[in-house]
Parts: C-alpha cells; structure tokens; sequence
C-alpha cells in the first residue's frame, strides 16, 4: 500500500489525484481514498464560488500593494485602498481578503492564524550562515497569482545560491498535496542540506517535513511573521509578478500555467542576474 501511495502521489497532480476518486465506490470509503491519494477529504466536495469582479479587483489591488510594501499590515493597506485607490473598503474586509490570499505583513505581530500547536516549529538556521555552494539552502514559499475569472496559488522551490527555481505548481487552493508533489518533484533533482520555510500551516505539517527529514535535509523555518528570513524566494515572487503576472493579466487558469510555465523555463534558462555575474540561474546551479 505504502509503494501505491508513494506512485501515486509522484506521477500524478493534485487535480488528476482528485479526478481518481471513485464515490460511489463500496471497496475503499472515501476517507481511506482520500489518505491513499494525500489529499484533503473537505476539498473533494468544495464547489469554487465564482467570486465577483469587484473581489477580484481588491484582491489585484492588495497583491500588487502587498508585492511592493510586504511590511505593510491589514490597516494600512486599508488606508492606501481608500485613499490613493478609490476603493471604498474597511478593516475588516481587508483582512479577509487577505487571509484569503494567505499573505501577511512580515514584521512579528499577533496573528490569528496561528500553526498547528501539534506541529513542530524548526528554529531558523540560516542567520549568520554563509551559503556558498549550490544545494546548501533551499526555500519553499507559497503566493497569490490573480487571474480574471478568479486566483491560483503558486508554490515554488528555490537554490539560495544560484536562484534556481528546482520545481514549482499551480493549484486552486492551499491544499497540501501541491505542496507535496513539489518538493518530490524538487528531490528528483538533489538533496539540499536545509530546506527554508515559513511557519505557515503546510510547512509545518509532518507530512511535508518528514519528506526532506527522510532525505536527511535540516529543516529551518523563519521567525513569525518575517518574510525577509526567506529574502530569496520574496524576491522571487517580485520577479515573477512584475515580469510576467501583471503585465500578461491571464484569463484562465490554462492560460496562467501555459504563460508561468514559459516564464519560469525563461527565468532559470536565460534571465541574467546581476547578482550572479550576468549568468544564469541554470549556469550557477549545474556549473559551479
């Protein structure tokens, strides 16, 4: 059962995985289907509401306000929506849709939405740490992507030392399962030393850490709230977002993973970095 489980979730996407559940099937129950195929049983019969225009249009607004000011809190970025964007919209509005979004602003606060107290939290391992060679330090981070008709979630998996992008997913949710099927994906091509998260619910979870533990991977986690402990992977998403999402406003989610999926084999394949000596990320990671 174990070896099933392992294929199961290494060739197929989190949506064929979903599409593989049988409901009116009498030989396995739903929940063992659902564990077999390391997915969330609730999302199984999630129907998406089709959110209006003007969601959508707060939501563009705070990811691209967010994208440039990440230390910008919930009320403050309320402020900038009613002042400088007129949008009429008050704190607590702000504040779901950006749980809805799962961003935050990263300086330490009080949050409500809070890991799992079952979950283990890693110390951060890289203060001080100098990062001198390919595979050293790897980063994984989710993030928002908005599309017309609605938003997708990215996850990506980063080399701190060449900033080579090793694997990276599109989902509709912040299910776990992208999360999973990236980092096997990302372990098909080498092993990092320490493997950099935040503490948000998916990181935590021993179903993602025991991935790189059984790799023999240190996990490190950042400090709450501090999104500059992961500066690689935010830089990351600027990149991406002012590159390629804004200007290309996808329509569809086809269009948005056909569109990143160019982007990102431009990113690591051509993109000069000055950082890196005008080479690319591709250059660093293979050739050093």
């Amino acid at each position: 059962m174990s070896g099933l489980k392992k294929n199961l979730v290494s060739e197929f996407t989190t949506l064929q995985r979903r599409n593989l559940v049988d409901f009116k099937g009498k030989e396995l129950p739903i929940l063992q289907q659902a564990a077999l195929l390391e997915i969330n049983r609730s999302s199984l019969y999630y129907k998406p509401v089709v959110p209006n225009s003007d969601d959508l249009l707060i939501k563009m607004h705070i990811d691209k306000l967010y994208t440039a000011h990440p230390e910008f809190g919930y009320r403050r970025i309320c402020a900038w929506l009613n002042r400088y964007d007129g949008i009429t919209i008050n704190h607590k509005a702000t504040l779901r849709h950006m749980r809805e979004m799962g961003i935050q602003a990263v300086y330490p606060r009080e949050n409500t939405s809070k890991p799992n107290p079952a979950n283990p939290i890693y110390p951060y391992l890289l203060k001080g740490l100098n990062i001198n060679h390919p595979n050293h330090v790897w980063s994984i981070d989710l993030t928002y992507i908005p599309i017309h008709s609605s938003w997708l979630y990215l996850v990506a998996i980063i080399d701190w030392y060449s900033r080579y992008v090793l694997d990276w997913m599109l989902d509709d949710t912040m299910d776990i399962g992208f999360v999973l099927e990236t980092s096997h994906n990302a372990l098909k091509t080498a092993t990092p030393e320490i493997m950099n998260s935040d503490q948000g619910s998916n990181f935590t979870s021993p179903k993602y850490t025991d991935i790189f533990k059984a790799a023999g991977t240190k996990i490190s986690m950042d400090h709450r709230g501090r999104a500059y402990d992961n500066i690689f992977i935010e830089r990351l998403w600027r990149t991406v977002k002012y590159e390629n999402i804004y200007p290309q406003e996808y329509d569809n989610p086809r269009e948005a993973r056909i569109g990143i999926n160019k982007y990102m084999k431009y990113y690591n394949h051509e993109r000069l970095h000055q950082s890196l000596g005008y080479r690319t990320p591709e250059e660093v990671y293979f050739n050093n």
